[in-house]
Protein backbone atom coordinates (compact mmCIF):
# COMPACT_ATOMS: atom_id res chain seq x y z
CA UNK A 1 0.00 0.00 0.00
CA UNK A 2 2.97 2.31 0.53
CA UNK A 3 3.45 2.64 -3.24
CA UNK A 4 0.02 4.14 -3.76
CA UNK A 5 -1.01 7.75 -3.67
CA UNK A 6 -2.22 7.40 -0.10
CA UNK A 7 1.35 8.04 1.05
CA UNK A 8 1.08 11.59 -0.27
CA UNK A 9 -1.66 12.44 2.17
CA UNK A 10 -0.44 12.97 5.70
CA UNK A 11 -2.72 11.92 8.49
CA UNK A 12 -4.34 15.08 9.71
CA UNK A 13 -3.45 15.50 13.32
CA UNK A 14 -4.96 14.51 16.59
CA UNK A 15 -8.71 14.43 17.01
CA UNK A 16 -11.34 15.14 19.61
CA UNK A 17 -14.30 13.01 20.62
CA UNK A 18 -15.96 10.42 18.37
CA UNK A 19 -19.30 11.37 16.87
CA UNK A 20 -22.00 9.89 14.73
CA UNK A 21 -22.58 11.91 11.60
CA UNK A 22 -25.49 11.22 9.27
CA UNK A 23 -24.54 12.90 6.04
CA UNK A 24 -26.10 12.87 2.59
CA UNK A 25 -24.19 14.52 -0.23
CA UNK A 26 -26.60 17.39 -0.77
CA UNK A 27 -24.72 18.84 -3.71
CA UNK A 28 -25.37 15.96 -6.06
CA UNK A 29 -28.31 13.65 -6.62
CA UNK A 30 -26.90 10.13 -6.50
CA UNK A 31 -28.59 6.81 -7.00
CA UNK A 32 -29.07 5.71 -3.42
CA UNK A 33 -28.41 7.11 0.03
CA UNK A 34 -25.08 7.24 1.86
CA UNK A 35 -24.73 8.08 5.53
CA UNK A 36 -21.77 8.10 7.86
CA UNK A 37 -22.54 5.69 10.70
CA UNK A 38 -19.36 6.37 12.66
CA UNK A 39 -16.59 9.00 12.67
CA UNK A 40 -13.24 7.88 14.07
CA UNK A 41 -11.68 10.31 16.52
CA UNK A 42 -8.01 9.37 16.55
CA UNK A 43 -5.92 8.64 19.64
CA UNK A 44 -7.28 5.65 21.58
CA UNK A 45 -10.40 5.62 19.38
CA UNK A 46 -8.40 4.68 16.29
CA UNK A 47 -7.78 6.42 12.96
CA UNK A 48 -7.11 5.65 9.30
CA UNK A 49 -9.47 2.65 8.86
CA UNK A 50 -7.99 1.14 5.69
CA UNK A 51 -10.05 -1.99 6.19
CA UNK A 52 -12.51 -4.37 4.68
CA UNK A 53 -15.50 -4.82 6.96
CA UNK A 54 -17.05 -8.17 7.89
CA UNK A 55 -20.56 -8.60 9.24
CA UNK A 56 -21.81 -11.30 11.63
CA UNK A 57 -25.27 -12.84 11.88
CA UNK A 58 -26.44 -10.16 14.31
CA UNK A 59 -25.46 -7.34 11.96
CA UNK A 60 -22.35 -6.27 13.88
CA UNK A 61 -19.45 -4.95 11.80
CA UNK A 62 -15.76 -5.66 12.46
CA UNK A 63 -12.66 -3.99 11.06
CA UNK A 64 -9.27 -2.46 11.81
CA UNK A 65 -7.62 0.94 11.99
CA UNK A 66 -4.01 1.29 10.94
CA UNK A 67 -3.22 3.90 13.58
CA UNK A 68 -4.54 5.02 16.93
CA UNK A 69 -5.44 2.90 19.90
CA UNK A 70 -3.95 3.10 23.37
CA UNK A 71 -0.35 3.40 22.13
CA UNK A 72 -0.80 4.25 18.44
CA UNK A 73 -0.26 0.80 16.91
CA UNK A 74 -3.76 0.46 15.47
CA UNK A 75 -6.96 -1.23 16.59
CA UNK A 76 -9.52 -3.92 15.94
CA UNK A 77 -13.02 -2.49 16.38
CA UNK A 78 -16.66 -3.53 16.43
CA UNK A 79 -19.65 -1.44 15.33
CA UNK A 80 -22.92 -2.58 16.89
CA UNK A 81 -26.29 -1.39 15.51
CA UNK A 82 -29.16 -0.19 17.67
CA UNK A 83 -32.41 1.72 17.07
CA UNK A 84 -30.60 4.96 17.95
CA UNK A 85 -27.41 4.47 15.93
CA UNK A 86 -24.15 2.54 16.03
CA UNK A 87 -21.90 1.90 19.03
CA UNK A 88 -18.14 1.72 18.47
CA UNK A 89 -16.00 -0.56 20.67
CA UNK A 90 -12.24 -1.02 20.49
CA UNK A 91 -11.72 -4.76 20.92
CA UNK A 92 -7.92 -4.58 20.89
CA UNK A 93 -5.19 -1.92 20.72
CA UNK A 94 -1.87 -2.96 19.15
CA UNK A 95 1.38 -1.82 20.70
CA UNK A 96 3.55 -2.14 17.60
CA UNK A 97 5.77 -4.55 19.57
CA UNK A 98 5.63 -8.32 19.77
CA UNK A 99 1.84 -8.26 19.29
CA UNK A 100 2.13 -6.49 15.93
CA UNK A 101 1.09 -3.09 14.62
CA UNK A 102 -0.50 -1.34 11.63
CA UNK A 103 -3.24 -3.91 10.94
CA UNK A 104 -4.32 -3.19 7.37
CA UNK A 105 -7.04 -5.13 5.59
CA UNK A 106 -9.47 -6.04 8.35
CA UNK A 107 -10.29 -9.30 10.10
CA UNK A 108 -11.85 -12.67 9.31
CA UNK A 109 -14.61 -14.17 11.44
CA UNK A 110 -14.79 -17.90 12.19
CA UNK A 111 -17.94 -19.85 13.23
CA UNK A 112 -16.98 -19.63 16.92
CA UNK A 113 -16.86 -15.83 16.80
CA UNK A 114 -13.06 -15.56 16.87
CA UNK A 115 -11.35 -12.95 14.70
CA UNK A 116 -8.17 -13.43 12.66
CA UNK A 117 -6.01 -10.89 10.89
CA UNK A 118 -2.51 -9.75 9.96
CA UNK A 119 -0.43 -6.74 10.98
CA UNK A 120 2.29 -5.16 8.87
CA UNK A 121 4.93 -4.57 11.55
CA UNK A 122 5.89 -5.95 14.94
CA UNK A 123 6.33 -9.51 16.09
CA UNK A 124 9.46 -11.39 17.02
CA UNK A 125 10.67 -12.49 13.62
CA UNK A 126 13.60 -11.61 11.39
CA UNK A 127 15.50 -8.50 10.41
CA UNK A 128 13.22 -6.18 8.44
CA UNK A 129 13.47 -2.46 7.56
CA UNK A 130 10.47 -1.77 9.80
CA UNK A 131 10.08 -2.60 13.49
CA UNK A 132 9.49 -6.30 13.07
CA UNK A 133 8.37 -8.27 10.03
CA UNK A 134 4.67 -8.50 10.90
CA UNK A 135 2.37 -11.07 12.46
CA UNK A 136 -0.81 -13.05 11.97
CA UNK A 137 -3.01 -12.95 15.04
CA UNK A 138 -6.19 -14.29 16.64
CA UNK A 139 -8.66 -12.43 18.86
CA UNK A 140 -10.84 -14.54 21.15
CA UNK A 141 -13.85 -13.26 23.14
CA UNK A 142 -14.44 -14.34 26.73
CA UNK A 143 -16.80 -12.76 29.24
CA UNK A 144 -17.09 -9.50 27.35
CA UNK A 145 -13.35 -9.00 26.83
CA UNK A 146 -11.06 -10.04 24.00
CA UNK A 147 -7.61 -11.61 24.22
CA UNK A 148 -5.07 -11.44 21.42
CA UNK A 149 -2.33 -13.86 20.63
CA UNK A 150 0.11 -14.11 17.75
CA UNK A 151 -0.28 -17.28 15.69
CA UNK A 152 2.65 -16.56 13.35
CA UNK A 153 5.67 -14.28 13.34
CA UNK A 154 6.91 -13.47 9.84
CA UNK A 155 10.68 -13.57 9.49
CA UNK A 156 11.21 -11.56 6.31
CA UNK A 157 13.02 -14.35 4.50
CA UNK A 158 11.24 -17.37 3.04
CA UNK A 159 7.80 -16.52 4.43
CA UNK A 160 7.88 -12.84 3.51
CA UNK A 161 7.13 -9.77 5.57
CA UNK A 162 4.71 -6.89 5.89
CA UNK A 163 1.40 -8.80 5.51
CA UNK A 164 -1.06 -6.01 4.72
CA UNK A 165 -3.98 -8.10 3.55
CA UNK A 166 -7.04 -9.67 5.16
CA UNK A 167 -6.95 -13.43 5.62
CA UNK A 168 -9.12 -16.00 3.85
CA UNK A 169 -10.43 -18.90 5.92
CA UNK A 170 -10.95 -22.44 4.63
CA UNK A 171 -13.50 -24.96 5.92
CA UNK A 172 -10.74 -26.80 7.81
CA UNK A 173 -9.77 -23.62 9.65
CA UNK A 174 -6.70 -22.91 7.53
CA UNK A 175 -5.92 -19.26 6.84
CA UNK A 176 -4.53 -18.01 3.53
CA UNK A 177 -2.85 -14.73 2.74
CA UNK A 178 -0.12 -12.91 0.83
CA UNK A 179 2.77 -10.62 1.65
CA UNK A 180 3.85 -7.79 -0.67
CA UNK A 181 7.55 -8.21 0.05
CA UNK A 182 10.04 -10.75 1.34
CA UNK A 183 10.33 -14.33 0.27
CA UNK A 184 13.25 -15.83 -1.61
CA UNK A 185 13.03 -13.21 -4.37
CA UNK A 186 11.92 -10.28 -2.24
CA UNK A 187 8.61 -9.90 -4.09
CA UNK A 188 6.24 -11.53 -1.66
CA UNK A 189 4.66 -14.93 -1.12
CA UNK A 190 1.35 -16.74 -0.82
CA UNK A 191 1.14 -18.57 2.50
CA UNK A 192 -1.08 -20.92 4.46
CA UNK A 193 -1.45 -21.13 8.24
CA UNK A 194 -2.96 -24.43 9.40
CA UNK A 195 -4.16 -25.19 12.94
CA UNK A 196 -2.67 -28.34 14.47
CA UNK A 197 -3.95 -30.78 17.06
CA UNK A 198 -1.62 -29.25 19.67
CA UNK A 199 -3.21 -25.82 19.33
CA UNK A 200 -0.25 -24.41 17.41
CA UNK A 201 -0.21 -23.20 13.79
CA UNK A 202 1.98 -24.55 11.02
CA UNK A 203 3.16 -22.29 8.21
CA UNK A 204 3.46 -23.35 4.57
CA UNK A 205 4.63 -21.14 1.70
CA UNK A 206 2.45 -22.04 -1.27
CA UNK A 207 4.17 -19.81 -3.81
CA UNK A 208 7.06 -17.38 -3.92
CA UNK A 209 6.65 -14.58 -6.45
CA UNK A 210 9.59 -14.14 -8.81
CA UNK A 211 8.53 -11.04 -10.74
CA UNK A 212 8.58 -13.07 -13.96
CA UNK A 213 5.55 -14.61 -15.65
CA UNK A 214 3.96 -15.24 -12.26
CA UNK A 215 4.03 -11.56 -11.27
CA UNK A 216 5.24 -9.94 -8.09
CA UNK A 217 4.00 -8.19 -4.95
CA UNK A 218 0.90 -9.73 -3.40
CA UNK A 219 -2.13 -7.47 -3.66
CA UNK A 220 -4.06 -5.74 -0.88
CA UNK A 221 -7.20 -7.67 -1.82
CA UNK A 222 -7.94 -10.98 -0.12
CA UNK A 223 -7.46 -14.32 -1.81
CA UNK A 224 -10.59 -16.01 -3.15
CA UNK A 225 -11.16 -19.67 -2.19
CA UNK A 226 -13.55 -21.86 -4.22
CA UNK A 227 -15.44 -24.99 -3.16
CA UNK A 228 -12.74 -27.26 -4.60
CA UNK A 229 -10.02 -25.63 -2.50
CA UNK A 230 -8.43 -23.58 -5.28
CA UNK A 231 -7.16 -20.08 -4.52
CA UNK A 232 -7.48 -17.10 -6.86
CA UNK A 233 -5.71 -13.78 -6.55
CA UNK A 234 -3.76 -11.04 -8.26
CA UNK A 235 -0.17 -9.84 -8.22
CA UNK A 236 0.22 -6.09 -8.53
CA UNK A 237 3.28 -5.96 -10.80
CA UNK A 238 5.32 -8.26 -13.00
CA UNK A 239 3.97 -10.83 -15.41
CA UNK A 240 4.72 -11.05 -19.12
CA UNK A 241 3.87 -7.39 -19.65
CA UNK A 242 4.97 -5.91 -16.33
CA UNK A 243 1.44 -4.80 -15.40
CA UNK A 244 0.50 -7.57 -12.95
CA UNK A 245 -1.22 -10.93 -13.18
CA UNK A 246 -4.29 -12.88 -12.13
CA UNK A 247 -3.45 -16.38 -10.90
CA UNK A 248 -4.78 -19.67 -9.53
CA UNK A 249 -3.19 -21.94 -6.94
CA UNK A 250 -4.48 -25.52 -6.90
CA UNK A 251 -3.70 -28.15 -4.23
CA UNK A 252 -2.16 -31.44 -5.38
CA UNK A 253 -0.98 -34.60 -3.68
CA UNK A 254 1.62 -34.32 -0.96
CA UNK A 255 0.54 -30.84 0.22
CA UNK A 256 1.98 -29.31 -2.94
CA UNK A 257 0.31 -26.50 -4.84
CA UNK A 258 0.37 -25.73 -8.55
CA UNK A 259 0.58 -22.08 -9.60
CA UNK A 260 -1.05 -21.02 -12.89
CA UNK A 261 -1.04 -17.55 -14.38
CA UNK A 262 -4.56 -17.00 -15.67
CA UNK A 263 -3.88 -13.65 -17.29
CA UNK A 264 -1.03 -11.17 -17.68
CA UNK A 265 -2.35 -7.61 -17.79
CA UNK A 266 -1.06 -5.48 -20.65
CA UNK A 267 -1.44 -1.99 -19.26
CA UNK A 268 -3.10 0.87 -21.11
CA UNK A 269 -5.53 0.54 -22.85
CA UNK A 270 -5.96 -2.85 -21.16
CA UNK A 271 -6.33 -3.08 -17.40
CA UNK A 272 -3.18 -3.07 -15.28
CA UNK A 273 -1.72 -3.04 -11.75
CA UNK A 274 -4.47 -4.69 -9.68
CA UNK A 275 -4.72 -4.01 -5.94
CA UNK A 276 -8.24 -5.28 -5.19
CA UNK A 277 -9.15 -8.96 -4.94
CA UNK A 278 -11.29 -11.15 -7.22
CA UNK A 279 -14.95 -12.19 -7.02
CA UNK A 280 -16.85 -14.95 -8.83
CA UNK A 281 -20.26 -14.77 -10.45
CA UNK A 282 -22.63 -17.75 -10.65
CA UNK A 283 -21.25 -18.73 -14.07
CA UNK A 284 -17.63 -18.96 -12.85
CA UNK A 285 -16.39 -15.67 -14.31
CA UNK A 286 -13.97 -13.58 -12.26
CA UNK A 287 -14.15 -9.82 -11.78
CA UNK A 288 -11.77 -7.25 -10.37
CA UNK A 289 -10.39 -3.72 -10.51
CA UNK A 290 -7.01 -2.24 -11.38
CA UNK A 291 -5.58 0.94 -9.91
CA UNK A 292 -3.92 2.10 -13.13
CA UNK A 293 -4.33 1.45 -16.87
CA UNK A 294 -7.60 1.26 -18.73
CA UNK A 295 -8.02 3.62 -21.68
CA UNK A 296 -7.08 6.71 -19.60
CA UNK A 297 -4.53 5.08 -17.26
CA UNK A 298 -6.88 5.91 -14.36
CA UNK A 299 -8.02 2.39 -13.54
CA UNK A 300 -10.41 -0.20 -14.88
CA UNK A 301 -12.93 -2.93 -14.07
CA UNK A 302 -12.30 -6.22 -15.84
CA UNK A 303 -13.82 -9.68 -16.35
CA UNK A 304 -11.95 -12.98 -16.73
CA UNK A 305 -13.98 -15.71 -18.45
CA UNK A 306 -12.86 -19.36 -18.49
CA UNK A 307 -12.90 -21.55 -21.59
CA UNK A 308 -11.33 -24.76 -22.81
CA UNK A 309 -8.39 -22.72 -24.09
CA UNK A 310 -7.72 -20.63 -21.01
CA UNK A 311 -9.08 -17.36 -19.70
CA UNK A 312 -10.25 -14.38 -21.73
CA UNK A 313 -10.03 -10.88 -20.27
CA UNK A 314 -12.46 -8.06 -21.08
CA UNK A 315 -12.29 -4.49 -19.81
CA UNK A 316 -15.84 -3.63 -18.68
CA UNK A 317 -15.12 -0.01 -17.78
CA UNK A 318 -12.20 2.40 -17.95
CA UNK A 319 -12.37 5.27 -15.46
CA UNK A 320 -11.95 8.71 -16.98
CA UNK A 321 -11.28 10.74 -13.84
CA UNK A 322 -13.19 13.82 -12.81
CA UNK A 323 -16.71 13.06 -11.66
CA UNK A 324 -16.33 9.44 -12.82
CA UNK A 325 -13.61 8.76 -10.25
CA UNK A 326 -10.19 7.14 -10.61
CA UNK A 327 -7.80 4.76 -8.93
CA UNK A 328 -10.04 1.88 -7.77
CA UNK A 329 -8.39 -0.27 -5.10
CA UNK A 330 -11.53 -2.07 -4.01
CA UNK A 331 -12.76 -5.62 -4.33
CA UNK A 332 -16.17 -5.67 -6.00
CA UNK A 333 -19.40 -6.91 -4.44
CA UNK A 334 -22.57 -8.20 -6.14
CA UNK A 335 -26.14 -7.32 -5.25
CA UNK A 336 -29.08 -9.74 -5.52
CA UNK A 337 -29.89 -8.54 -9.04
CA UNK A 338 -26.40 -9.27 -10.41
CA UNK A 339 -25.08 -5.70 -10.45
CA UNK A 340 -21.57 -5.03 -9.12
CA UNK A 341 -20.60 -2.23 -6.76
CA UNK A 342 -17.19 -0.86 -5.95
CA UNK A 343 -15.34 2.28 -4.90
CA UNK A 344 -12.69 4.55 -6.34
CA UNK A 345 -10.03 6.06 -4.14
CA UNK A 346 -10.02 9.45 -5.87
CA UNK A 347 -12.07 11.69 -8.17
CA UNK A 348 -15.80 12.23 -7.96
CA UNK A 349 -17.02 15.42 -6.29
CA UNK A 350 -15.24 18.35 -8.05
CA UNK A 351 -14.81 20.17 -4.75
CA UNK A 352 -13.13 17.24 -3.02
CA UNK A 353 -11.93 14.47 -5.33
CA UNK A 354 -12.57 12.13 -2.38
CA UNK A 355 -13.62 9.06 -4.34
CA UNK A 356 -16.87 7.47 -5.47
CA UNK A 357 -19.18 4.49 -5.19
CA UNK A 358 -19.94 3.07 -8.63
CA UNK A 359 -22.27 0.45 -10.04
CA UNK A 360 -21.84 -1.82 -13.06
CA UNK A 361 -25.12 -3.25 -14.35
CA UNK A 362 -25.28 -6.04 -16.96
CA UNK A 363 -27.30 -5.34 -20.10
CA UNK A 364 -29.25 -7.66 -22.39
CA UNK A 365 -26.50 -7.50 -25.02
CA UNK A 366 -23.85 -8.89 -22.68
CA UNK A 367 -22.14 -5.57 -21.98
CA UNK A 368 -22.08 -3.60 -18.74
CA UNK A 369 -23.18 -0.06 -17.98
CA UNK A 370 -21.26 1.93 -15.37
CA UNK A 371 -22.81 4.65 -13.26
CA UNK A 372 -21.49 6.63 -10.32
CA UNK A 373 -24.08 6.20 -7.57
CA UNK A 374 -22.38 8.33 -4.90
CA UNK A 375 -19.55 10.86 -4.70
CA UNK A 376 -17.91 11.30 -1.31
CA UNK A 377 -17.92 14.95 -0.26
CA UNK A 378 -15.25 14.99 2.48
CA UNK A 379 -15.55 16.08 6.10
CA UNK A 380 -18.03 15.66 7.69
CA UNK A 381 -18.90 13.09 4.99
CA UNK A 382 -16.63 10.13 4.30
CA UNK A 383 -13.54 10.59 2.09
CA UNK A 384 -11.07 8.40 0.17
CA UNK A 385 -12.33 4.82 -0.05
CA UNK A 386 -9.32 2.48 -0.15
CA UNK A 387 -11.48 -0.60 0.37
CA UNK A 388 -14.67 -2.07 -1.03
CA UNK A 389 -17.96 -2.74 0.70
CA UNK A 390 -19.69 -5.66 2.39
CA UNK A 391 -23.38 -6.51 1.92
CA UNK A 392 -25.60 -7.21 4.92
CA UNK A 393 -28.15 -9.46 3.20
CA UNK A 394 -30.83 -6.78 3.41
CA UNK A 395 -29.74 -4.78 0.39
CA UNK A 396 -27.42 -2.44 2.28
CA UNK A 397 -23.67 -2.05 1.85
CA UNK A 398 -21.09 -0.95 4.42
CA UNK A 399 -17.57 0.37 3.97
CA UNK A 400 -14.88 2.63 5.37
CA UNK A 401 -12.83 5.59 4.19
CA UNK A 402 -9.38 6.50 5.47
CA UNK A 403 -10.24 10.20 5.91
CA UNK A 404 -13.41 12.20 6.35
CA UNK A 405 -15.95 11.91 9.11
CA UNK A 406 -16.40 14.58 11.74
CA UNK A 407 -12.71 14.61 12.69
CA UNK A 408 -11.17 13.73 9.30
CA UNK A 409 -9.65 10.62 10.91
CA UNK A 410 -11.76 8.24 8.86
CA UNK A 411 -15.35 7.07 8.70
CA UNK A 412 -17.56 4.01 8.42
CA UNK A 413 -20.57 4.48 6.15
CA UNK A 414 -23.73 2.74 4.98
CA UNK A 415 -24.90 2.89 1.37
CA UNK A 416 -28.42 1.86 0.37
CA UNK A 417 -29.08 1.72 -3.40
Amino acid sequence: MGTMRQTRRALRGLAMLAALAFVVNAGWAGVGVEKVIYSFAGDENGEYPSTDLVVDGAGNLYGTTVQGGDVGGGTVFELTPSPTGWTHTVLYSFTGGTDGGQPYGGVTLDPQGDLFGAAVIGGRGGQCPEDGCGVAYELTPSGGTWSQHVIHNFDGTRDGYGPGQGLTRGDDGSLYGMTPTGGADGLGVVYRLRPTATGQWSRQVLHTFTGGSDGGTGSAGRLLLDAAGNLYGVATVGGANGAGTAFELSPTAGRRWTFTTLYAFNGTPDAGFPYGGLVFDAAGNLYGTTYYAGSQDLGAVYELSPSAHGWTETVLHSFVGGTDGSGPISTLVFDAAGSMYGTTSEGGDPGCGCGTIFRLRPTAGGSWTERVVYRFAGTPDAAFAYNGMVADGGGNFFGTTVHGGTNDDGAAYEFTP
